[in-house]
């Protein structure tokens, strides 16, 4: 495993556990008989995470990642061009997906317009925002998935070809006849 792996690896992870536990407080939501959302964690969660000072780290970690993902992408092989360019593609799409449905909604929760956005809409924007978590949880992890394949797939490559190295290295070498002797010191 290399830098680049490491990068895409240490992103996806971080990511998954940014978004895993917000699944396990949103998940009411998505029955029609949820409980009021503004008594139960998830309304504080969105606001935390609509208010969270470090952007910054946030937006280094994506970075890290599509660096990652395009540098291993560069080296543009069939492997590369496959599993690099499927999590490449899966990358993106989590992404946009955070940046279209997941900041709207959490602004939508922890700075209502006044007049405009009702306890319904805030309600409706933490369900939307759990199905956008639940995408992006899949898709990050399909990326492991595929980075899993990757790595099953280069050590079977390198098995064969090892394989492969043995078998040409005993071809190479001659046999002894069954019929011949043995030398002796005095044959020698």
């Amino acid at each position: 495993m290399g830098y680049r792996q490491a990068a895409v690896l240490v992103s996806v992870s971080f990511f998954l556990g940014e978004f895993l536990p917000l699944i396990l407080t949103v998940y009411p939501l998505k029955c029609p008989t949820a409980i009021d959302p503004f008594i139960t964690p998830p309304y504080a969660d969105a606001q935390t995470i609509a208010s969270l000072d470090p952007k910054a780290l946030l937006h280094g970690i994506v970075i890290l990642g599509l660096v990652g993902l395009i540098g291993k992408l560069h080296k543009w092989d069939e492997s590369a061009v496959f599993f690099d360019g499927s999590s490449l593609a899966a990358y993106i799409f989590a992404l946009a997906v955070y940046m279209t449905v997941g900041i709207p909604a959490c602004r939508t929760v922890a700075d209502p317009v006044p007049n405009v956005d009702t306890k319904d809409d805030q309600i409706e924007a933490l369900r939307i925002l759990s199905a956008g978590n639940t995408i992006i949880i899949v898709l990050l992890g399909g990326i492991l998935a595929l980075q899993a394949g990757q790595q099953w797939a280069r050590r079977l490559e390198d098995n064969a070809a090892a394989e492969a190295a043995t078998e040409k290295t005993k071809a190479a070498v001659p046999e002894k006849k069954a019929g011949a002797a043995a030398e002796s010191k005095k044959d020698k």
